[in-house]
């Protein structure tokens, strides 16, 4: 038996939420609406950019969130942790570094 001790993948992935939530936020993604900017502010196309980053990131954010969502689900059905597309058990520590990931090295590189 190993000594090391067992990686609590729920604490993963519930740490990952809170942080994705967190810079959804600070993006002003977040429950409380969209960034503001200073209507009259000289460089317009300056605002225009930076609001087209934002949301794009914004949209990453809220992919990566679904996908944590998504293992969430897959840990309370019983089918976290292995590749879906050919059913092998992901290594734990391709898990530990995405905890989110739904297939193994092999199939990663495919997707």
């Amino acid at each position: 038996m190993s000594d090391a001790p067992a990686v609590d993948y729920r604490q993963l992935l519930e740490n990952e939420q809170r942080q994705l939530l967190s810079e959804l936020s600070e993006l002003g993604h977040g429950e409380g609406g969209g960034l503001h900017y200073d209507p009259n502010f000289a460089d317009t196309s300056q605002v225009t950019a930076e609001r087209g980053e934002a949301g794009v990131l914004a949209v990453q954010l809220k992919e990566s969130l679904d996908e944590v969502a998504q293992a969430l689900g897959r840990l309370e059905d019983g089918s976290y942790g292995h590749c879906e597309v050919c059913g092998v058990a992901v290594q734990p520590a391709r898990l530990e570094a995405m905890p989110a990931t739904r297939y193994c090295i092999d199939h990663a590189n495919r997707s």
